[in-house]
């Protein structure tokens, strides 16, 4: 089972890193092709979704006391939130020089939604 608390913070500093990274071009009107371009926005995008989806995974380390599941499931969320986490920021930098990469989109959005599905039903059961 992944340590979804260490990958958490982990994803975290590697978001605040990239972000400093691309602060350094920020200024720059016509970098990735505009503040408005598409690549412009989903490279912003995989950066923030480091940083957001760490913080989903610190968030279930610390919910997971109160996540009453089968074991099974439990590691089956854990395993998925680290996918969703680490696939995000990936498809969104290939398709930001492939668009066509877009049904890519699917692997994290729908391992967030399984993992997520998991912990509400692991919390609303007595």
């Amino acid at each position: 089972m992944p340590n979804n608390e260490a990958f958490g913070w982990a994803w975290i500093f590697l978001g605040l890193l990239s972000g400093l990274i691309l602060g350094l071009r920020f200024h720059d009107a016509d970098w990735l092709g505009g503040y408005g371009s598409l690549r412009r926005r989903l490279i912003r995008l995989g950066h923030v979704s480091l940083v957001a989806l760490g913080m989903l995974n610190v968030l279930f380390a610390t919910s997971a006391p109160r996540i009453h599941v089968a074991p099974a499931a439990f590691h089956a969320a854990s395993f998925a939130l680290v996918v969703g986490a680490v696939s995000m920021p990936a498809c969104c930098g290939l398709m930001a020089w492939r668009p066509g990469l877009r049904p890519l989109f699917a692997i994290p959005v729908l391992s967030l939604l399984g993992g997520v599905a998991i912990v509400v039903l692991g919390l609303i059961r007595p």
